[in-house]
């Protein structure tokens, strides 16, 4: 019976997106044409509401596919191979990436579980994002929800186009969505090491669905959809453009890559899972020791150098922006490596192989919203904090919440999101060496920078993102458990998720 229940709500689910196709706005989206003759490739993509004549504060991600123009400007053949050379390596941090880190991480009768968590997740999340994901994410509709108008992405084509970050730059939409889709994918992803273990697999996939639907589209939404560029000719058209923006995007929040879209969000979700999934049987009288850190190692290692596609592609162009993302993503993260690393030397008396692939995803959370926003210099001091705070994060606090987060999806993607996004405020006002905010009525960038003002800002989309994420996320959770309870049976946990849930052994004797 819950299996039946289970199916007919996902029908249901489906059934009410295909019946609200008539209520999505006019998507902000190009018809096989493009914006007018390109601008400079040094302009900034940053843009903000520091002045009315401003955009809002955009990701390098975040440019809305680009408004009809007379006359079709091909993308530039160097920013679309960049592009889907970024999407590849995103979708390589997920596959094999995060699955490798994670599965490293638990003990061996669990690694394919995780593994089968990571692949299967990620089929999921693309085929819903094809349906109805990029279209609620990224056309226009209202502040925290987009249209209809891309849904099973009806009227795109090869010579589609999407704005970049550049006044008539392009890319093709194909390569945008497909970018996207990726983002999308390793978010929810990321989830599930707070509940490893222990967690049913039909469980997680029904999670995934309903918060994928309900706190990931509309965060992307709030943070990164806005008409660009282009739309962006003089106060008033700016002032037209930003109203139909994202909510947080409305506000100025900067977030390059995802700190708050990504990692404060799936961080939530899985602090949340941690504690209504319940701890692992166990829990705190066993050692719960990673049985490969060597896997580890490898997913660690592939997970930084996904991120150089997922930091240095959000500019969406093949230009000097993309190689400060480039150099930021190498130095924040090689800075948290060496922090954590030194804390862990000093406080436990060794230095680990854990700890110093763990500072490396700190680093690379941390310097994510901040990646084409800050200096150099700013992203190595971004890095050597995020080492230090999120190692007191999996340690200290992570004992505070008495949370079984497994694999330290709060502490590390938690704490280090909420560091990143609450620094980007600071290390990008261009007295620190940031790129500041570019106004793009002006074509240049804005004089006037307030850290103190830009900080709120941030601080103001850190706590959207936990509350949304975590109002969804118990909502999901309270339906899968219902629905198909969200644990397995202590029987099955003590035997191992690889043999009970999937019938099959990572390693055989």
């Amino acid at each position: 019976m819950k299996k039946l229940l289970a199916k007919l709500l996902l029908v249901a689910a489906f059934a009410g997106v295909a019946g609200t196709m008539g209520l999505g706005s006019t998507a902000a989206l190009a018809q096989d044409a493009s914006a007018p003759a390109a601008a400079s490739e040094t302009a900034s993509p940053a843009a903000s509401a520091a002045t009315p004549a401003a955009a809002p504060a955009a990701s390098a991600q975040a440019a809305a596919p680009a408004p009809a123009a007379a006359t079709p400007v091909p993308p530039n053949k160097g920013d679309t191979a960049w592009l889907l050379t970024c999407t590849a390596l995103v979708i390589l941090m997920t596959l094999p990436g995060l699955g490798l880190f994670y599965g490293g991480l638990v003990r061996s009768k669990n690694m394919l579980s995780v593994l089968m968590q990571c692949f299967i997740i990620f089929s999921l999340v693309v085929v819903l994002w094809s349906i109805y994901g990029y279209s609620i994410a990224f056309t226009e509709g209202g502040a925290f929800f987009g249209g209809f108008d891309r849904l099973f992405l009806k009227g795109m084509t090869p010579d589609s186009v999407a704005a970049t970050f550049s006044k008539g730059v392009n890319v093709p939409e194909y390569a945008y969505m497909a970018f996207q889709g990726a983002f999308a994918a390793i978010t929810c992803a990321l989830i599930v090491g707070a509940f490893a273990e222990r967690a049913k697999f039909s469980a997680v996939l029904l999670f995934t669905v309903i918060w994928f639907t309900l706190s990931y589209l509309p965060m992307a939404h709030m943070v990164w959809f806005w008409a660009g560029p282009d739309a962006y000719t003089d106060p008033a058209a700016a002032d037209a453009a930003t109203a139909h923006a994202g909510w947080l995007f409305q506000k100025g929040a900067l977030d390059y890559a995802g700190g708050t879209v990504v990692h404060i969000n799936a961080a939530i979700a899985g602090l949340v899972g941690s504690y209504m999934v319940g701890k692992r049987v166990g829990f705190g009288k066993e050692a719960f020791k990673p049985h490969s850190l060597t896997m580890t190692m490898i997913g660690a290692s592939l997970l930084w150098f996904g991120w150089f596609g997922f930091n240095a592609g959000s500019g969406l162009e093949a230009n000097g922006g993309a190689a400060l993302a480039f150099v930021n993503t190498l130095l924040a993260t090689a800075a948290a490596t060496l922090s954590w690393t030194a804390g862990e030397w000093i406080g436990k008396g060794k230095p680990s192989m854990l700890g110093g692939a763990s500072g490396a995803v700190a680093g690379l959370v941390a310097v994510t919203p901040a990646a084409g926003f800050v200096g150099p210099m700013g992203s190595i001091v971004l890095g050597l904090l995020a080492g230090l705070i999120c190692l007191w994060g999996v340690n200290g606090l992570k004992h505070l919440l008495k949370a079984d987060d497994a694999l330290d999806v709060f502490g590390v993607h938690g704490v280090g999101g909420m560091l990143g996004a609450i620094l980007t405020g600071v290390f990008a006002a261009p007295s620190l060496g940031g790129t500041g905010i570019y106004d793009y009525v002006a074509n240049k960038v804005a004089p006037d920078y307030s850290i103190a003002g830009q900080v709120w800002i941030q601080f103001q989309g850190v706590l959207t993102t936990v509350i949304w994420s975590g109002v969804v996320a118990f909502i999901a959770f309270k339906i899968a458990d219902i629905v198909l309870g969200l644990r397995v049976p202590e029987d099955e946990e003590r035997e191992g998720l690889d043999i009970t849930s999937h019938g099959e052994s990572a390693y055989h004797n």
